[in-house]
């Protein structure tokens, strides 16, 4: 599954929230040394119960606006 995401880092809370065709999450994490990147890969692997190893980004490493696979 492709998914679209836009990510806002250096919130107050972890939240995930789709809005029409982009989910959106928020993360605790600031986007310094791929820390908000690897804090989305577990809230993913959480959020469609699987395991981190099958949540892949594939476009947007240094984007808020991401394109994430996730092997289901």
């Amino acid at each position: 599954m492709i998914i679209k995401v836009k990510v806002v880092p250096k919130s107050s809370k972890v939240s995930v929230e789709q809005r029409d065709d982009v989910l959106h999450v928020k993360l605790t994490a600031p986007p310094d040394k791929g820390k908000a990147n690897k804090q989305l890969v577990e809230v993913l692997a959480r959020h469609f119960g699987v395991k981190k190893q099958m949540v892949k980004i594939l476009k947007g490493e240094t984007s808020h606006n991401k394109v994430i696979e996730i092997e289901i």
